[in-house]
């Protein structure tokens, strides 16, 4: 199991229409094969400045191959995320055994 998560801060301002038109347009990536427990999650600790963070699990690490390498995730990738995020951090887990 791969716990795929990411926080980060919009360069859009908060609340705005195109901050929604964001989280609306990121509920594409929970379609793409292979994503399981897909979740949105506004970040409310103090200890840091991110706002949003999304959280998805995949089977193992070809489907999360797959995901990464999917037409719609790339296409988020070049077209949304990085125009529009201003700063992110990125963690992939595995459960210890």
């Amino acid at each position: 199991m791969i716990h795929h998560t990411v926080v980060f801060r919009l360069k859009h301002k908060e609340s705005s229409a195109d901050e929604a038109k964001f989280l609306a347009d990121a509920k594409q990536l929970a379609a793409i094969p292979g994503v399981e427990r897909f979740e949105q999650l506004r970040q409310v600790s103090p200890k840091n400045d991110y706002r949003f963070g999304f959280s998805m699990e995949f089977r193992d690490q070809a489907a999360y191959s797959r995901y990464n390498d999917h037409p719609d995730h790339v296409a988020f990738v070049r077209d949304r995320w990085i125009p529009e995020v201003e700063a992110f951090l990125e963690i992939d887990y595995e459960p210890l055994t």
